[in-house]
C-alpha cells in the first residue's frame, strides 16, 4: 500500500495543466512559425528579443484562452493530446513541403481519400507523430485536481481574465512591428498550429452549412443550334490534368524535349494560360463552372449546374471518367466511371493506374456512342510526391529520379527529372487520345480539349506541391499547359478558323475561358454564357 500510495501521480488544477500546455503549444509545437517569424532578424538584437517575449506571451496566453473556454477536469488531457498531435502532423507538412493549411487546404485535406493521400504517409510523418504522442502521453502523469463548481468556475473565470489582459498587453507592447510583418507576410499567420487548421476547419465546416442550407442555383433554360443537315455525331473529349505546370512544358517552350509525341501534332497552344485554383478541389468545379476566378465565389461556384452538367440538360450525352479523385460534384447525377480499380494489364499495377486507363475506357464508350457526346477524362498526371509512379520503366528518360516519397531527401536534379518523366507521360497518352480520335474520322466529329489544373512547386522558394492560398501562390502553382485540338474537316463544319485561333492563343487565356468556348463551339445558348470569354468567337465563321 505505501509503495501505491508512493506511485501515486500527483493532482494539479486543470488550470496549471492548461498553463504548461499552452507553454508547450506555444514554443515546441510552433518551431515552424518561429523559424520563419524570426528569419532575418539578428539573434542578439533588444528588439528581436522584445518580439520573442512578446509574440510567445501572446501565443500562450491566445492557446490557454481558447482552450480554457472548453477544458473540463476530463477533458483537459485529451484536448490538449489532440492538439500536440495534431501540431506535430502540421509541423511535418508545413516544414516538408512549405504547406500553408487556409480553408482551402484543410477542404482538400477533409475530402481526400486513401488512394490519393498515401504517397504523403511516410515513415518521417509517422516519426513525427510518435514524438507528438509521447509528449501528449506525458499528461496522464498527472491528474486533474477535483474541485466544487462554484469554485471551479470562478478560477476558471479569474484564469480567463487574467489570459486576456496579458496577452492584450504583449499585444500591445509589440504592436507595431507584430502588425507589421503579419501584413507583409501573408503565410505567417498561417503557420501558427493548431490555430491554423482549427480556424480553417471552423470556416469550411461553416461554409458547408451555409450551402446545405441554401437552396441550389435555380436551372436556367438553356437551347442547342440544330445540326447541319449530314453531320456526323460529335465526340468531344475534355482532358482535365492533374498537377502539370507550364514551365516544364516543352509546348511552351521548355529547354528539355517533355512533349516530343504532342508536338508532331498540329495542337493550338495557349502559352498564357492559368488556373482558377492551386488545388483540385478548388479548380475542378471553379473551370467548369461559369463564375471562373475573375468572379470566384466558391459557395455559389458548388450551388451552381456545372458545365458538364448543362450539357447533358442540352441533351448530349455527358461522361466523367476519374483516374484521380472524382469531379468534386461537377458530375452529381451523370455517368461517372472510377477506374483507380482497374486491372488493365500492363497499365496498372500495385493500386495503381496508369492514365492510359482512361483511353481504353474511352474507347468502349466510343463504340457505343451514336449521338453527339461529351467524355470528360480526370487524370492522374503528376500528381506528387510520387512522380515516379507515375510513368512506366520505358519513359524513365530523364536520370537520376526521384524515387522516393520524401522530397527533401532527394536533389533537385533528381526530383525535375521524376517530374518530367511524368510528364512524359502525360504526352504520350495525350497523343496516344488524339490520335485515337483522328481514327474515328469516319464515325464522328471530333475534337479534345487539356489543361491541367493547377501547377506544382519542385522546391522553389523552399516550396513543394501545391495549394497555397491564391494570393500567395507563386507561378509555378499557377500557370498550366492547355490546348485545344481540331482536325481542320472538323474545325470547317464547326465553323472554326484554326488560322484566326492559332494567332489568339499568344494572348492570356485562363480556365475561365473553357465554360464559355464549350457553349460557343456546342452553339448552347444559356443566359450564363460571357462571349468576351469564348475563345472561338472571334474566330467562328458560323456566328
Amino acid at each position: 500500500m505505501r509503495f501505491a500510495a508512493h506511485l501515486r501521480r500527483p493532482e494539479l488544477a486543470v488550470e496549471t495543466i492548461l498553463f504548461a500546455g499552452s507553454l508547450l503549444l506555444a514554443s515546441l509545437a510552433n518551431l515552424v512559425f518561429w523559424r520563419a517569424a524570426l528569419a532575418g532578424r539578428p539573434a542578439a538584437d533588444p528588439a528581436t528579443l522584445r518580439y520573442v517575449a512578446a509574440t510567445f506571451v501572446l501565443l500562450a496566453a491566445a492557446h490557454f484562452f481558447v482552450l480554457g473556454l472548453v477544458a473540463t477536469r476530463h477533458t483537459v488531457r485529451p484536448l490538449l493530446a489532440l492538439a500536440i498531435v495534431a501540431s506535430a502532423a502540421l509541423g511535418y507538412y508545413m516544414q516538408r513541403y512549405g504547406v500553408v493549411f487556409d480553408a482551402s487546404m484543410v477542404r482538400n485535406v477533409l475530402r481526400t481519400d486513401y488512394r490519393e493521400a498515401r504517397d504523403l504517409l511516410t515513415l518521417d510523418l509517422a516519426g513525427w507523430l510518435l514524438a507528438g504522442a509521447l509528449v501528449a502521453a506525458a499528461l496522464w502523469l498527472v491528474r486533474p485536481r477535483r474541485r466544487p463548481l462554484g469554485h471551479a468556475l470562478a478560477l476558471r473565470a479569474a484564469a480567463l481574465i487574467a489570459a486576456l489582459a496579458v496577452g492584450a498587453a504583449a499585444l500591445l507592447a509589440n504592436f507595431q512591428d507584430l502588425a507589421s510583418q503579419m501584413r507583409n507576410d501573408r503565410k505567417l499567420r498561417f503557420a501558427i498550429a493548431p490555430a491554423n487548421f482549427a480556424w480553417s476547419l471552423g470556416v469550411v465546416l461553416a461554409g458547408d452549412l451555409r450551402e446545405a442550407a441554401g437552396p441550389r442555383e435555380p436551372l436556367e433554360p438553356v437551347s442547342r443550334a440544330a445540326n447541319a443537315a449530314g453531320r456526323r455525331p460529335l465526340l468531344l473529349v475534355l482532358v482535365i490534368g492533374e498537377t502539370t505546370r507550364a514551365a516544364n512544358f516543352s509546348l511552351g517552350g521548355y529547354a528539355r524535349e517533355t512533349n516530343p509525341e504532342l508536338a508532331k501534332l498540329d495542337l493550338v497552344y495557349f502559352p498564357h494560360a492559368r488556373a482558377c485554383g492551386t488545388s483540385t478541389e478548388v479548380s475542378v468545379p471553379c473551370m467548369l463552372s461559369p463564375f471562373g476566378r475573375a468572379d470566384y465565389d466558391e459557395s455559389r461556384i458548388r450551388r451552381h449546374e456545372s458545365l458538364p452538367q448543362l450539357l447533358a440538360r442540352a441533351g448530349l450525352r455527358t461522361l466523367w471518367l476519374d483516374n484521380q479523385s472524382g469531379c468534386k460534384g461537377a458530375c452529381e447525377g451523370l455517368e461517372f466511371r472510377d477506374l483507380r480499380a482497374a486491372t488493365v494489364p500492363g497499365i496498372c499495377a500495385g493500386g495503381y493506374c496508369h492514365d492510359e486507363v482512361l483511353l481504353e475506357e474511352l474507347k468502349r464508350v466510343a463504340q457505343d456512342a451514336a449521338g453527339d457526346t461529351v467524355v470528360l477524362l480526370h487524370t492522374m498526371g503528376n500528381h506528387g510526391p510520387a512522380y515516379f509512379r507515375r510513368y512506366p520503366s520505358e519513359l524513365k528518360r530523364f536520370t537520376p529520379a526521384c524515387e522516393r516519397l520524401e522530397l527533401r531527401d532527394c536533389s533537385r536534379e533528381e526530383i525535375v527529372n521524376a517530374y518530367d518523366n511524368a510528364i512524359l507521360a502525360t504526352d504520350r497518352f495525350l497523343a496516344r487520345t488524339v490520335r485515337y480520335l483522328a481514327s474515328l474520322d469516319g464515325r464522328f466529329e471530333t475534337a479534345l480539349f487539356y489543361a491541367s489544373d493547377h501547377g506544382e512547386s519542385l522546391g522553389e522558394h523552399g516550396l513543394y506541391l501545391h495549394g497555397l492560398p491564391y494570393a500567395l501562390a507563386p507561378r509555378e502553382q499557377i500557370e498550366v499547359p492547355m490546348f485545344w485540338w481540331l482536325p481542320p474537316a472538323a474545325a470547317k463544319r464547326l465553323g472554326v478558323d484554326l488560322a484566326c485561333l492559332k494567332r489568339r492563343a499568344g494572348a492570356p487565356a485562363s480556365h475561365d475561358n473553357l465554360y464559355h468556348s464549350v457553349l460557343g463551339l456546342l452553339r448552347v445558348t444559356t443566359a450564363r454564357y460571357r462571349p468576351d470569354r469564348d475563345l472561338f468567337l472571334l474566330c467562328s465563321s458560323a456566328r
